[in-house]
């Protein structure tokens, strides 16, 4: 069974040009798609930030196996008694998840792998969730195969792939409901994200440190 996983973790300050040195030089990510123990695996980064998208076949591989040269540059996150480097972000939104490994190969080469930031408005996080929850296992609507959103406070990282696959998913829905809006719009989305310095709402792209897959090898 196929387990996605997205992480978020932050530089110490001063220390990104050597963190991501590292994280370039790191050959972790890439032996374990080899091995076949990762499907996929990109690492993104964006102003302090550095997120990890990843697929783990048959076991959960954590952060430190796919990105470990990168821990001395990293700071320790709060709130738990044992020091954390990495944040675990919770999937909030995904149209299609893996119903078995066969099911989430891809058919097609990818050209393009995306990672994407926004900012949620604080009082409007569990407005967000609510209707995307609906969609999502009320299956609503179809669409992109491979995107999927995750949250870490008001911080929403998205990953993506180009070409999209629209299809039915295999999993069935849990909710029997019909609540999602027949029009989307009237969710009102607009409300909902923080507006970026230049006025723009919504997600707005990163750059990507690397990107691999199995079929690639």
């Amino acid at each position: 069974m196929i387990q996605r996983r997205m992480y978020r973790a932050q530089w110490q300050i001063g220390q990104e040009d050597s963190g991501l040195k590292a994280l370039v030089l790191n050959q972790q990510a890439q032996q374990l798609v080899e091995q076949g123990e990762l499907m996929t695996v990109a690492a993104f980064i964006w102003r302090t930030n550095l997120f990890l998208y990843y697929e783990c076949i048959n076991r959960e591989v954590l952060p430190d196996e796919i990105a470990g040269a990168v821990v001395p540059f990293l700071q320790d996150w709060p709130g738990h008694d044992e020091p954390r480097k990495w944040i675990l972000m919770i999937d909030v939104f995904h149209f299609n998840e893996p119903a078995s490994y066969e099911h989430w190969l891809r058919k097609e080469p990818v050209e393009t792998r995306v990672g994407r930031v926004a900012h949620l408005k604080p009082e409007m996080m569990s407005s967000y969730i609510y209707y995307h929850y609906q969609l999502q296992e009320e299956r609503a609507f179809h669409g992109d195969k491979y995107e999927i959103i995750a949250m870490h406070e008001n911080l929403l990282f998205g990953y993506q792939e180009f070409p999209k696959v629209i299809e039915e998913p295999e999993v069935a829905g849990r909710l029997n409901t019909k609540g999602t809006p027949e029009n989307w719009n009237d969710s009102r989305m607009d409300l909902h994200f923080q507006p970026w310095e230049d006025g723009h709402l919504y997600f707005k792209p990163i750059e990507q440190v690397f990107a691999y897959y199995r079929g690639d090898q």
